[in-house]
Order: structure tokens, then C-alpha cells, then sequence
């Protein structure tokens, strides 16, 4: 079986899948099957290829366990109402003046505090886009707005899981990893408001219906208390506590919350810890806050599991090798920056999503960065700075496809999603030796990665 055959045979599966709204599951299972019988042929043993399948995959297990946190933390932040009293103030102070440019900043604090793109899309984004929709303002700039501020804090958020991943591949810690993050991203950030801001001046929100809030406060209490689940988690985030202790921390104050403010008994609790949160009233607001709980976290797991046995694959075999080498000549010529950036393009674009588009592109790049001896925090802050973003920028990747679908928004979105390509842009241009050397020197420090 030739290899140029399997990518293509992969590549169009996955293709198929995004476009048809298959789970990409079934696609990354063929695809996994194809690479084991085209290493079979070349004379792999069937024991050696399962155990290199194991090693990648043993990696992965320790950002499932943040998987299966984040997926009793959002369940449970809906159901003692966290997320309820972000959403009702969040549209109690947006601006109809300034309304893309609200979208953009609400957006980016609630994925900071959820760490989680799609659910931001799913909760707040969703809201924000009936009220686009409502006042006649552009649905794609509206969705650029809202997938903009949502991947500001898949990409930083200490509760991230494509964080916890990179922590977890560079074997780097997530608290250094999210400062250097912050560091680089305030000039596309100011730069993106500034886009917002000229846009907001043409697109103003004409119409403003209030009826979603009235639903929202006679479905909960909106007590202050009910925010304190998050502000633990921005509290213990600033003293570096481990970020699984500090979601444990949250999620047990947002079920004592949920007993006594919510009037949640345990049973219930339990269930939407599983299943995921459910409202027993009809109404608009309430299938926009159900979901969460450890059935929603389970594809998503599976899908690092998988991506993380390709990788195991790819490594042992070789297979990639040629990439490899292609990439790092290529890094000689125009430094390893840039051709980080042209290695994310080729992963995201292939790949069809944002996990194995980061396993691929670490592959591709990491040995590039350890012959130059940059150290793993350069390395970990440059793919966060490419990969992540970039992968929410190919129209058939399901990273920007699947947010953009659940707001009714096109591929038309990306020209208005500011950030997602300011920041690999701005680091390109702004990336000087001595600023590389500071980062580089925490190298010395670096251990294993406390955080996950």
C-alpha cells in the first residue's frame, strides 16, 4: 500500500466526514487502520506497531483526566448558575453601539473562564448571535467576533485543553506556558479591538430584545455567590495552584451552591454530572445552557486518544520522516518561526482538526527546535501561537467548521476573526533573537510539567 495512497485516502475521509457532519471519529478509526497495514507491509510486527500506539497514547492520558474535570466542572457551573449570571450580565452591559466589539471582549472572558471554544460558541455565542440576527447585523462579522474571543482562551486559559496538551508534548509547565501566552498575544489583542471598534461604528445593534434575560432570571438565582466557582478558578490560576486541584476546588463549591442557593438536591446533581445539565422548562435559553458532563467529554477524549496513537505511529515507523527533514531545511532558510507557520497550514489542512493538527505539527518542527537548542517554552509558546489559531482558519477543519455551523455562519466568518490570525501575523514581524533568548532561559528550570 503506498503512503501517498493512505494520506489521500485519509485526507478525503476526513474531508467527507466535516462536510457531511460525520462524528471525525470514524474517519481518524480508518485512517489508523490504514497506517497499521501500510506499516504491516513494510515489515513492522503487528506487537511493536500496537506498542507504538501505546507510548503515543500514554501521553494523552493525563490531558484526559483535565478532560474529564472540565467536563463536571461546565455541567455543574450550569447547574448552580455561574454560567447563567455570566450570560445575564454579559448582555446587560453590552454596548448596541459597540456590539461586535462587545461580542468580541464577552467572548474572550468567558472562554478564559471555561477554557473551551465550543462552549463559549454554545452558550454565549449563540445569545450573542439571536441578538445580531435580531438588530440586522452581519452574521458573519458577528461570528468572526464571537469564534475570535472564544479561541482567546482555548488558547490561554489555564483550563484549556489544547493548553494542557502542549503543556503535556513539551513537557513544559502550563502557568509559565499561559504568561508567555499573554505576553505575545496584547498587541493582536489591542489590534483586534481596535478592528471591532471601526466596525462596531457601521454595524450597530438596531434592535435590542431583552426577553432572553427575563428568562434567564426566573429560571435562576442570580445571587453574587453563584459566581464564586469561577472566581476561585481565576483566583487559584494566579497563585499557580495545579489546575486539576483548583477545578476540584470549584466543582465542589458549585455543587454546596447548587444545593443550597439552587435548591439542587445530590441525585439530581449527579446526574447532570454524568449526562450533562438539563432544564425541565421549555424556552430559548434553556437548550442553549444545557450540556456538559462526562458523556460530552468522551469523543473529545477519544479523539486525543486516537491522534495520539497516529503520533506514536509516525514516530516509530518513520513514516513522516521525509516531512521531517523537508520542514527542517526548510527552517535553515527561513528560521524556525515561519516554518512553524507553514508546518501548521500543512497539519491543520490535513489533519481536519486541531488535535492531531498540533501532534502532527510538534512532530514536524520539534527536532528543528532542539538542533538550534530553543528551548521547550519557546517551542510550546510558538505553537500556540500558530497551530492552535491556524487550525480555526481552514474552512474544512472542524476547530473553525463546527462553531461556525452551530451559529449559522459560513466560512466567511475568518476575514472578521481578527485575533485568530493577528497573533501568528504580529509574532512573525515582532519576533526578535533577544526577546527568543529571555524566553529560552527558563530552559535551565525546566521540569516536568507540574500541572498536568
Amino acid at each position: 500500500m503506498n503512503l501517498a495512497i493512505v494520506f489521500t485516502l485519509f485526507f478525503a475521509s476526513l474531508l467527507f466526514s466535516v462536510y457531511q457532519g460525520i462524528a471525525i471519529l470514524y474517519p481518524l478509526l480508518l485512517g489508523l487502520i490504514c497506517f497499521l497495514l501500510l506499516s504491516r507491509r513494510r515489515g513492522y510486527p503487528l506487537s511493536h506497531l500496537l506498542a507504538m500506539m501505546l507510548n503515543g497514547s500514554k501521553q494523552s492520558l493525563l490531558v484526559i483526566k483535565i478532560f474529564v474535570l472540565i467536563g463536571v466542572l461546565t455541567a455543574v457551573w450550569r447547574a448552580c448558575g455561574t454560567i447563567s449570571f455570566i450570560v445575564y450580565y454579559g448582555i446587560a452591559f453590552i454596548s448596541a453601539k459597540y456590539f461586535l466589539l462587545s461580542a468580541f471582549l464577552l467572548c474572550c472572558l468567558v472562554s478564559f473562564l471555561l477554557g473551551t471554544s465550543f462552549g463559549t460558541v454554545g452558550t454565549i455565542g449563540i445569545v450573542l448571535m439571536v441578538l445580531a440576527k435580531s438588530g440586522q447585523v452581519d452574521v458573519n462579522m458577528t461570528a468572526g467576533a464571537i469564534i475570535a474571543g472564544a479561541y482567546f482562551g482555548d488558547r490561554c486559559s489555564p483550563m484549556s485543553s489544547s493548553a494542557n496538551l502542549i503543556a503535556v508534548l513539551t513537557n513544559t509547565d502550563l502557568y509559565i506556558n499561559v504568561k508567555n501566552m499573554l505576553k505575545t498575544s496584547w498587541l493582536p489583542f489591542a489590534l483586534s479591538v481596535i478592528g471591532y471598534l471601526y466596525l462596531s461604528r457601521f454595524n450597530p445593534l438596531t434592535v435590542y430584545d431583552n426577553t432572553m434575560a427575563q428568562e434567564i432570571v426566573t429560571a435562576f438565582n442570580l445571587d453574587m455567590v453563584v459566581l464564586f466557582p469561577a472566581i476561585i478558578i481565576l483566583l487559584l490560576a494566579f497563585w499557580r495552584v495545579d489546575v486539576k486541584r483548583s477545578m476540584t476546588i470549584s466543582i465542589i463549591a458549585g455543587i454546596l451552591i447548587g444545593y443550597f442557593v439552587q435548591g439542587i438536591s445530590l441525585f439530581p446533581m449527579l446526574k447532570y454530572i454524568i449526562l450533562g445539565y438539563s432544564m425541565e422548562k421549555n424556552g430559548f435559553f434553556a437548550d442553549i445552557i444545557q450540556g456538559g458532563g462526562l458523556v460530552s467529554m468522551v469523543k473529545v477524549s477519544l479523539i486525543v486518544l486516537i491522534s495520539s496513537a497516529y503520533s506514536g505511529i509516525f514516530k516509530g515507523t518513520g513514516l513522516l520522516n521525509d516531512l521531517e527533514e523537508l520542514f527542517e531545511k526548510l527552517s535553515k532558510k527561513v528560521q524556525v518561526y515561519p516554518t512553524l507557520i507553514l508546518s501548521s497550514l500543512a497539519a491543520a489542512a490535513f489533519s481536519c482538526n486541531q488535535t492531531l493538527a498540533v501532534m502532527l505539527t510538534h512532530q514536524f518542527s520539534g527536532k528543528s527546535y532542539e538542533v538550534r537548542r530553543l528551548s521547550r517554552y519557546r517551542l510550546a509558546v510558538d505553537l500556540e501561537n500558530t497551530v492552535i489559531l491556524i487550525s480555526v482558519l481552514i474552512p474544512w477543519n472542524i476547530a473553525g467548521a463546527f462553531p461556525a455551523a452551530a451559529l449559522s455562519a459560513d466560512a466567511g466568518f475568518i476575514l472578521y476573526a481578527f485575533y485568530l490570525y493577528l497573533v501568528p501575523l504580529t509574532n512573525l514581524f515582532i519576533s526578535k533573537p533577544s526577546a527568543a533568548k529571555a524566553t529560552d532561559s527558563i530552559a535551565p528550570n525546566a521540569g516536568n510539567n507540574k500541572e498536568t
